[in-house]
């Protein structure tokens, strides 16, 4: 007879076909089937007779089929007759809960004989019996429900929603060597406390304003809006005019062009001006918007080592200022030297003039620390402004509590002790028992919001939707990175200003006048200096407060 085909069922159940009586001899014991086989060699067609023998043995008890079915309990539902194929692991066993149940097969503990039902397990090792109740935990899937909404493009949203769904405002077109102002706004309009304060700015002026400042601040306030509203590029005209009305040197011409100006010039114009129409006009409030935000106070003393004399006065400024010598490598250094300096003034006990010493201590804090890199000086051998392009670092996160006064000192000490125990907490150490006396632990570090009560280092903290904490909120002395406004060039009268701007989320923005450019982080600590590339000139911080 023909050889017989030998095939498998479901990949494990051998098939013999056409086998004849005459021609083969079975022998069947409970577990397996004796085939003798003989093949002679040699002839077109194969027989099996019963001379020399091939034997040939194939062991069926782990490829037979049983099909059994259980119940399964799961929770307080109870599923009857569920199939279990016991040729098959009980990985797919699972996998038919899975489809009742929810349950994915990983999650799923279902009890058996011995302990928990593994994957690969043997049913036959197992003992289940048909219609045995088995017991199943497990928690199932969330069911994804389709989304109500269809999907919106962005193009097709509010010019508002764009702006929140790009994740940074809109550039500001250059009208003609405008850099300098325009890296000035985008600096300043990173501010929400100062955004807030400009929209509650009434239209109508003041009488103890000038019409210049009002108009000046009216378009601050409405260039703001703008930039809030806007993902395209937006031209500062109406606010240019104005700046040039209030402050005629910026309207200066050289061949008919518009001249570069000096950023750090007009950021500090404007400020002052703000400062002027921000101001609270009743005497009871004594509210001044720009001060609490930007303004330093230092008390300074004063000392002449050739007659003795001495003396002190206070003073309020809006940045410090970082000089630059071929000693200075980092801005705590510069800062140093920024806080002495030496003016010549008339000695009444020496009846002349004298060199006396000016020694100034910070004494009470903003909510934005302004730095400026002194690199422009007067050249009186070639009479014009040169530049010092020598690098000097600056940190990420500034500490300025060694450059405070003894007062101010004692009032930091418990609030950067609560930060301390904060930051410790998150580091697994345990707090300072000896700290704040704050009973909660959980101390959150928030951002310098609020009202100042003119000390500037203590103030109500407000809620994001603009309610009032009964918590007063008081500064650390220490200052994260907000913003840096930079100069590429040799030249305060040329060169090109560019504001690198973090925005809410954390990402950083370099605004090249209409151009918004995503730059990381690290990429910011290199703008320092040493060459002819962007370094920074103006550097913004933002106050880092907790909760007492």
């Amino acid at each position: 007879m023909k050889n017989p085909g030998l095939g498998f069922i479901h990949n494990q159940l051998f098939c013999i076909q056409s086998l004849k009586s005459n021609s083969y001899d079975c022998k069947n014991s409970q577990s397996s089937v004796f085939l003798f086989l003989n093949l002679k060699q040699g002839k077109s067609t194969n027989t099996i007779s019963k001379s020399t023998p091939l034997f040939l043995s194939v062991d069926l008890s782990k490829h037979l089929s049983i099909m059994l079915k259980v119940n399964v309990k799961w929770q307080k539902e109870v599923f009857p007759k569920v199939e279990i194929d016991t040729s098959l692991p009980p990985y797919v066993f699972k996998c038919q809960l899975y489809d009742l149940t929810g349950v994915p097969p990983e999650r799923q503990k279902i009890m058996v004989k011995g302990g928990l039902l593994k994957d690969d397990a043997d049913w036959a090792t197992l003992g289940v019996k048909e219609g045995q109740k088995l017991m199943m935990m497990g928690t199932a899937d969330e069911i994804v429900k389709a989304p109500e909404k269809g999907p919106v493009f962005m193009e097709d949203l509010p010019e508002e929603e764009q702006v929140v769904a790009v994740g940074h405002t809109a550039g500001l077109f250059n009208l003609g060597n405008t850099c300098y102002m325009n890296s000035t706004i985008q600096c300043l309009h990173s501010v929400p406390e100062l955004k807030s304060a400009l929209l509650k700015y009434p239209s109508e002026k003041r009488n103890d304003l000038d019409q210049t400042s009002h108009m000046l601040t009216a378009a601050t306030r409405e260039l703001f809006n703008e930039l809030d509203k806007s993902v395209k590029p937006v031209a500062p005209m109406q606010f240019w005019m104005v700046l040039r009305k209030k402050y005629p040197q910026f309207g200066q011409l050289h061949n008919g062009v518009f001249m570069q100006q000096d950023a750090e010039e007009c950021w500090t114009q404007l400020l002052y001006t703000l400062s002027q129409s921000l101001r609270s006009s009743s005497p009871s409030e004594n509210l001044d918007t720009t001060k609490a935000l930007f303004g330093i106070e230092l008390v300074s003393r004063i000392h002449c080592q050739e007659s003795g004399e001495e003396s002190s006065e206070t003073e309020s400024v809006y940045s410090l200022k970082c000089h630059i010598s071929q000693e200075v490598n980092h801005l705590h250094e510069g800062l140093k030297h920024g806080l002495k300096s030496e003016l010549e003034k008339a000695s009444p006990s020496l009846g002349r003039s004298a060199i006396y010493l000016k020694e100034s201590r910070i004494n009470a804090l903003p909510r934005y620390l302004t730095v400026q890199f002194v690199r422009f000086f007067w050249k009186r051998e070639s009479n014009q402004k040169a530049k010092i392009l020598r690098k000097v670092d600056y940190p990420l996160e500034l500490d300025i509590y060694d450059f405070c006064s003894d007062d101010l000192r004692k009032k930091l000490e418990a609030p950067r002790q609560i930060l301390r125990d904060a930051e410790g907490k998150k580091l697994g150490l345990k707090a300072n028992e000896k700290s704040s006396g704050s009973k909660d632990n959980d101390i959150k570090m928030t951002d310098a919001e609020g009202s100042s009560n003119g000390s500037g280092e203590c103030f109500k903290a407000t809620s994001k939707e603009g309610g009032s904490s009964d918590k007063e909120s008081h500064l650390t002395g220490i200052y994260d990175l907000v913003a840096v406004l930079t100069h590429k060039g040799r030249s305060a009268d040329s060169g090109h200003y560019v504001a690198w701007v973090k925005q809410e989320n954390g990402k950083w923005i370099e605004y090249d006048d209409d151009n918004s450019i995503p730059q990381r982080e690290e990429d910011i600590t290199k703008l320092s200096g040493g060459g002819d590339w962007h370094m920074a000139y103006i550097c913004m911080y933002k106050a880092r407060a907790v909760p007492m």
